[in-house]
């Protein structure tokens, strides 16, 4: 059987057949297409009997013929016939565009796309506090499975190395609260009462409020990409292998050092800040420090520092578990520990901002004013 793609002409009564021979491939076909157009009429034959290999542009050939000349095709092999077949299957036109929608539409689909994602990152993370806590408690029935060390890095990596950022935040925030307070009090010749608003504001807010967030972008985003990175060089797969719990080895250190650091940086910061709202206080408004300290335990009750004792510690969680999670829901390419990093720094800002707002109603509640 010759290699060479060519066909010939004949008739058969009125009908026009075109018996095809040789390979019918990208490289034999060329001048065969141009001797084709050549040819006039419709409802050809296409005799395949003699034809040897076939590859898509030799399918397409055929089924351009049937399609444009109402020809029937005869004598193809069962290969060919599929072949030609997924051809004219792939026949469809091309949209370059979409098809325009609508700005209500698209705007109605993008809420809708938010409000399922936020549903489901909502139950994966319900789901992932239940996978942490059935650590603990396999923590606690094991207690040699305990990972000190792990947390004891943590520690400095959550709390010692984050103390500098936080002390210079905390001291401007006072700064800042001083002034303002100030300027507004001196409207009415309240400046004192300034000294008050800079306690109640640093140790029941803004202390533990600002912190958080200053964690959760410091140490949440470290987090979702140490452990995205783990999962994405198939870490976490191999620890499985071998029969260690990412939950106890991973996880749980992490959660640990920042439910228990929380506090203290909680009201480290409150400290701060009151130190700097008193050194402006001091140099602006001439209340000298003694003044100023004691008048600041006589107006800060003991209620603001246990509402940031209790706040505290569920920030530290909720931070610590959207970093780890969505470092676990890490898949693909190192593109996707980006994409999941910033989803943990703006969910765990987003908790932490709602869940104080619940604290705040809850507390004013039950009198703790």
């Amino acid at each position: 059987m010759t290699v060479i793609a060519d066909f010939s002409q004949d008739y058969e009564g009125e009908r026009c057949v075109l018996r095809f021979s040789g390979n019918l491939t990208l490289a034999r076909i060329r001048k065969l297409s141009e001797r084709l157009d050549q040819v006039e009429g419709r409802g050809l034959l296409l005799d395949l009997s003699d034809v040897g290999r076939m590859d898509t542009v030799g399918a397409w050939l055929i089924y351009k013929l049937g399609r444009d000349r109402e020809a029937e095709i005869t004598g193809a092999s069962e290969e060919h016939q599929r072949l030609i077949e997924q051809v004219g299957e792939a026949d469809r036109p091309v949209k370059v565009r979409p098809d325009p929608d609508s700005a209500l539409h698209r705007v109605l689909g993008q809420v809708g796309g938010a409000v399922a994602m936020a549903g489901s990152t909502l139950i994966g993370l319900v789901g992932f506090l239940g996978a942490l806590l059935i650590a603990v408690w396999s923590v606690i029935t094991h207690p040699r499975r305990f990972r000190f060390n792990a947390v004891v890095q943590r520690f400095e990596v959550v709390g010692v190395h984050a103390l500098g950022i936080i002390g210079l935040m905390s001291f401007l925030v006072g700064v800042v609260i001083a002034q303002q307070g100030a300027l507004q009090l001196r409207q009415f010749g309240a400046e004192v009462f300034t000294i008050n608003l800079i306690g109640r504001m640093s140790v029941k807010e803004l202390g533990v409020l600002m912190t958080a967030i200053m964690v959760a972008g410091r140490s949440g985003s470290a987090f979702a990409a140490q452990i995205g990175s783990m999962k994405l060089t198939e870490e976490i797969d191999a620890m499985r292998t071998i029969g260690v719990s990412p939950m106890e080895a991973l996880v749980l250190p992490r959660v640990m050092a920042t439910v228990l650091l929380m506090p203290l940086l909680g009201m480290y910061a409150a400290l701060i800040a009151i130190v700097g709202g008193g050194l402006f206080s001091w140099i602006s408004l001439d209340i000298p420090p003694v003044t100023f300290w004691g008048r600041i335990r006589e107006v800060v009750p003991m209620t603001d520092v246990w509402q940031a004792l209790i706040k505290a510690p569920v920030f530290g969680l909720i931070i610590a578990m959207a970093g780890c999670y969505q470092g676990m829901q890490v898949e693909g390419n190192a593109e996707d520990v980006g994409l999941r990093t910033t989803a943990a720094v703006v969910q765990a800002i987003f908790l932490v901002i709602v869940l104080d707002a619940f604290f705040a109603v809850f507390f004013s509640s039950i009198g703790w004013m």
